[in-house]
């Protein structure tokens, strides 16, 4: 029983974690180089397009290149395969709202708006580490049982900034200061994430106000990930798009 119980709480952990994601395409376009490095020291490269609610990856895997396009406003989202000419394609609706800019992210913003079976309400202002956020409380109702959650969203940058589950599962971000990395100015983050009957687990990211995205994170074990020679300015359409002569494959079917 308590193993069906950890999985409706993981339900619920993935929608909470859903909606801390909703602006991950905002505001600035730029493009990036991608650098992953694991604690054996191996580095992964590749590049990182965003530009009006569009957003394009590059990255190889087990040596094949691989392209994942991401456009907001078609709720669509693309995987391409340069080497065998083809793509697959997938709905990814994010929101119930028309297509169009997204808005900038706010504390005020209902959190459980556009995703389905969860359900927010506002209930009040609270100190998160020594800022103020806005507390919304979550719930769900899975096969028959009301699952709840709470999130508090950080009043100036509308970012979450802590969650806690019924199961105890918590994280919470605490601000340690301004730096400057590659000429730009960022916050330095430390995520603190705990889980039952484990030590507490910290993680460290660098936001950039500016992009509204983190361009460095730090992992336990030494992985560290993060965007270097970042270029601001407006990307071509065409990397958006499924280029011409590309065959389109039906995905596989999803594992049961």
């Amino acid at each position: 029983m308590r193993l069906h119980k950890q999985a409706h709480w993981a339900v619920l952990g993935g929608l909470l974690l859903a909606c801390s994601v909703q602006a991950e395409i905002a505001g600035v376009q730029f493009s990036a180089d991608t650098v992953s490095r694991g604690p054996d020291g191996q580095t992964t490269t590749g590049k990182m397009y965003v530009g009006a609610n569009r957003m394009r990856v590059e990255m190889s895997h087990q040596g094949q290149d691989m392209i994942r396009i991401h456009d907001q406003n078609r709720q669509l989202e693309w995987m391409l395969l340069p080497d065998r000419q083809a793509y697959m394609e997938r709905s990814v609706p994010m929101s119930s709202t028309a297509p169009g800019p997204m808005p900038t992210p706010s504390a005020e913003t209902n959190p459980c708006q556009g995703i389905e079976g969860l359900n927010c309400t506002r209930a009040g202002e609270e100190d998160v580490a020594g800022r103020r956020a806005v507390k919304w409380e979550m719930s769900m109702t899975h096969e028959g049982q009301t699952l709840t959650g709470a999130q508090w969203l950080d009043v100036e940058r509308g970012l979450p900034l802590k969650y806690q589950m019924p199961d105890g599962q918590a994280m919470e971000l605490r601000m340690l200061g301004t730096e400057s990395m590659a000429g730009r100015s960022v916050e330095k983050w430390e995520m603190t994430t705990t889980v039952p009957n484990e030590q507490p687990v910290q993680s460290l990211q660098w936001y950039d106000p500016e992009l509204k995205l983190a361009v460095r994170e730090e992992f336990p074990g030494g992985f560290v990930r993060e965007l270097t020679n970042i270029q601001v300015g407006p990307q071509p359409d065409a990397l958006f798009a499924v280029p011409d002569g590309y065959s389109k494959m039906e995905p596989p079917p999803a594992s049961r």
